[in-house]
């Protein structure tokens, strides 16, 4: 090996990527410290992020459609204004469609609550009455129930008390209720500050665009520095088709629990079949939240409706699950319908709902990459067509 400048750079890079993996290994809790650490700091620009991307689908649409260089041939007054006024209508959207959720649900369940509380008042009546009939049918069972309440009224529940305070305050509930207040306390600054970071992301998406290409170039071969933003764009525009694939699915299983539960005259079908929509936005396993939201209003109604209302689901979840949504989609990201149950199951099983979210599009660019790698070594190769049938 010729030992010149660059076999020499070479030969430093690989000692010292060496010793930094040793210390890594030897020094693991301190670099999972220091990764969740810096994971915490960055992770409202993670958000933020991951907010600008899901609100620049329908922002590019309505940019597209709405606001176009050229209308009936003339130079468009807003067109100068139009990624503001995207922005502004496409947080509007959002808004708007979170409102119309909240008031259409939040009221039925507290007209629910509220029928239930006239439920529960009129069946402790019929306890009551049935304590007293018990009562008088067997005196000698309410007899010794009268001693042991008795005994129980002799307790020293001052005591009691101090010794359930003391276990309270010992640390570990306060200790868990403050790690749980502090978690919902950063979870709202990170979504806060992740909002503010979208728009701006939204704003300046091509001036940010040019400069980490300038900073790509500046320091990475031209060649791979293509590959790498040939991957970003792959990457961009698979996840951009899931998001409008997996919206329409939800529109599509919302529709289907609408038109069953109007043929079958249940009650809240519109509100249950919104609900159920929203909540499939989770891949595979979110319609279930509806579902147990849904059940919950129709058990007020009737318990029998309620019931096929659980039978509904699981027929048209089954449909869903195993016809609609891989077709829909998978065809929107061009992942066949198998991989697609592959990526979501493993996505539950390793990181839970995130994982059902991020694996489809994940699986469907590591799919793409691999289908074209294996092209252009066939080609390459040039294998008899014959063979691979």
């Amino acid at each position: 090996m010729d030992l010149n400048r660059k076999n020499m750079q070479k030969i430093a890079v690989l000692i010292l990527f060496t010793v930094l993996l040793l210390v890594g290994l030897q020094k693991l809790n301190y670099l999972v410290a220091g990764l969740r650490m810096v994971l915490h700091l960055i992770m409202p620009f993670i958000v933020g992020g991951a907010i600008a991307f899901v609100l620049n689908v329908p922002m590019r649409a309505i940019e597209r459609e709405l606001f176009p260089r050229r209308r009936h041939g003339r130079v468009n007054p807003l067109y100068r204004m139009r990624r503001v006024l995207s922005l502004v209508l496409t947080l509007l959207l959002v808004a708007a469609l979170v409102c119309v959720l909240i008031l259409m649900v939040v009221p039925e369940m507290a007209r629910s609550f509220v029928t239930m509380k006239g439920y529960i008042t009129a069946f402790s009546t019929e306890v009551v009455d049935y304590v007293n009939q018990l009562a008088k049918d067997y005196p000698d069972i309410f007899l010794e129930i009268q001693h042991t309440l008795a005994d129980w009224s002799k307790m020293d529940w001052k005591e009691i008390w101090q010794t359930i305070w003391g276990f309270l305050a010992s640390g570990n509930v306060l200790g868990n209720t403050f790690h749980v207040a502090s978690s919902i306390i950063g979870s709202v600054a990170n979504f806060t500050i992740g909002l503010v970071f979208a728009v701006y992301l939204l704003l300046q998406k091509e001036k940010l665009s040019g400069q980490f290409k300038r900073i790509l170039y500046s320091f990475i071969p031209e060649n791979s520095a293509d590959r790498f933003l040939e991957v970003c764009r792959l990457s961009a525009d698979t996840f951009s088709s899931f998001i409008s694939g997996q919206c329409l699915e939800a529109c599509i299983l919302g529709l289907m629990f609408f038109i069953a539960m109007a043929l079958l005259r249940m009650p809240y079908a519109l509100v249950v079949s919104v609900l159920i929509a929203v909540t499939s936005l989770v891949p595979i396993f979110g319609a279930f939240i509806g579902c147990a939201v849904g059940a919950f209003l129709i058990l007020i109604v009737s318990p029998w409706k309620a019931l096929g209302f659980l039978v509904l689901f699981l027929v048209l979840q089954q449909v869903e699950g195993n016809l609609v949504y891989p077709h829909v989609v998978g065809g929107a990201v061009g992942l066949p319908s198998i991989w697609v149950l592959v990526a979501v199951t493993l996505g539950a099983s390793t990181m839970g709902v995130i994982g059902m979210i991020i694996n489809i599009p994940l699986f469907s660019i590591a799919y793409a990459l691999l289908r074209d790698a294996v092209h252009k070594r066939l080609a390459q190769r040039q294998i008899d067509r014959s063979k691979l049938k």
